[in-house]
């Protein structure tokens, strides 16, 4: 198994699992940490976490010009399919689905979830994606919950976790998030991108070395690591 994941800013990442692209929530377009252009991105399937302008981002219009699937819960698939996007495959909490490229299972997030209109944009989730035996969580936008222990449990080799505070969990949360999920190795997001969720990326590095077993990868935006 072959995975790069290149860091977009924000929570959006660009993954490259076995010559196959994939995209998470692409907030590009009014993200000032964006690492890319929309137009410049392609992608087979494009997951979404939630329905917040800064995660649904530039799906539409990629997903438009590429062609690429979009999964998502119940409510953005209709919103989706009002936009005139047909290849759309809905999914909800605890369900789990072989997506060819990866299976994704979709996690409880604790947050909130509207269109930028307002609209009600139905639960926010996390991602558990499993490839040729590898696990990586996806936590979405959300605070610390116990629960995170049971998904530990399925053995993480890697974790992607939000650190910004504010609006998710902070760093020192996101500590006690990696000590009962365990993985083998975190990446930070949603943080930097804005004033309110302004973090030190090394200084949180440095902390999870040092108070915790899991390997930190700390990325810039625009740089990339590649897992297997």
């Amino acid at each position: 198994m072959s995975m790069k994941i290149t860091w977009l800013g924000h929570s959006a990442f660009a993954l490259n699992v076995n010559g196959h692209p994939i995209l998470i929530d692409p907030f590009l377009t009014g993200n000032p940490l964006a690492a890319a252009e929309p137009d410049s991105l392609d992608a087979e399937i494009i997951f979404l976490s939630h329905a917040h302008g800064d995660h649904l981002g530039d799906t539409v219009s990629i997903a438009k010009r590429t062609g690429a699937k979009v999964v998502s819960n119940w409510e953005i698939y209709t919103w989706m399919q009002e936009q005139g996007i047909e290849n759309v495959h809905p999914q909800n909490t605890g369900g789990g689905w072989d997506h060819g490229t990866v299976h994704c299972k979709f996690t409880v997030a604790h947050h909130s979830s509207s269109f930028p209109d307002g609209r009600y944009g139905g639960n926010p989730q996390g991602f558990l994606f499993t490839v040729d035996g590898m696990r990586i969580y996806y936590a979405g936008d959300t605070d610390l919950f116990s629960d995170m222990a049971l998904i530990g449990k399925t053995g993480i080799d890697l974790a992607f976790l939000p650190i910004g505070d504010n609006f998710t969990m902070g760093p020192a949360d996101s500590l006690e998030a990696i000590r009962l999920i365990r993985p083998r190795m975190v990446i930070p997001m949603h943080y930097k991108t804005f004033p309110m969720i302004d973090q030190d990326g090394s200084a949180w590095g440095n902390r999870v070395s040092s108070e915790t077993d899991t390997q930190p990868i700390v990325l810039d935006p625009g740089s990339s690591y590649t897992l297997g």
